[in-house]
């Protein structure tokens, strides 16, 4: 990783962090791309701490960083966001060689969770998302990482076993919606490339990527070698939206 802020310097500015993006703002669909590009890349050029941001990976250089920001939404909720400028799933950049791992860099940060929590989530409870072009608030590519709601993580987690690593319907809808779902063989986030296998494995989504959400997991049921990736396409006003599939009181914590 690149430069990375304490935790406790984190935790700080949390309070004021709040203020800067409570949710997705929708009257400034550029109010991450600002806090990113105009707070946090300015404090790490002076080698100071990149608040607001937790941390910045510049391992793949300062024009391929990913901050990693608190959320004022939720407890533990992260989001890994591009230094440079990337709109959303449906920009060419996501596909491109070179790129960061977005959705690695995202599930790493679910290390950080016990600061917030004062646990560590089992791993089938915690989910990488990203919303659909016409589900999304904002204009800069944003991964949210935290914790899934219980019964959704029930549901994935009996699921898992039928799939296979090709893309097909779950058999049982979450949250109203019939997600496409598939298992990735591999003991890493690192190993698995997410948005390629979405535009590679399902009939016509490359052309139509944008309107795809998609959502990283690991359920137990499938041991430390396997994930699943889930799959939702925006249908009008529904669908192509995973950060549903999220719950920000990480309730599934209280219940351990």
């Amino acid at each position: 990783m690149g430069f990375r802020a304490s935790r406790a310097v984190a935790a700080g500015v949390y309070a004021a962090l709040s203020t800067l993006f409570v949710a997705p703002a929708k009257a400034d669909r550029n109010q991450l791309w600002m806090i990113v590009s105009f707070k946090c890349m300015r404090h790490l050029a002076k080698s100071e701490a990149p608040i607001p941001c937790d941390s910045i990976d510049t391992s793949l250089g300062w024009d391929r960083g990913v901050a990693l920001l608190k959320d004022g939404v939720g407890v533990a909720r992260m989001l890994a966001i591009p230094t440079h400028p990337v709109s959303g799933i449906e920009d060419p950049a996501v596909l491109a060689d070179g790129e960061p791992n977005y959705f690695a860099v995202a599930w790493s940060e679910r290390n950080a969770f016990p600061m917030r929590l004062h646990v560590m989530p089992p791993t089938g409870s915690v989910a990488v998302v990203v919303d659909s072009k016409p589900a999304r608030e904002q204009d800069q590519l944003h991964l949210i990482v935290d914790c899934l709601d219980p019964q959704v993580a029930t549901a994935i987690a009996d699921e898992a076993p039928r799939l296979d690593t090709q893309w097909k319907p779950m058999t049982v809808p979450i949250k109203g919606r019939s997600y496409w779902a598939r298992r990735v063989d591999a003991a890493h986030a690192e190993d698995i490339a997410p948005f390629r296998l979405l535009a590679e494995g399902l009939p016509g989504a490359k052309e139509t990527i944008g309107d795809w959400s998609l959502a990283l997991t690991q359920p137990a049921s499938l041991g430390e070698h396997a994930f699943v990736l889930l799959a939702d396409r925006a249908e009008g006003e529904a669908g192509g939206r995973a950060r549903d599939l999220l719950d920000p009181t990480c309730a599934v914590v209280a219940k351990r």
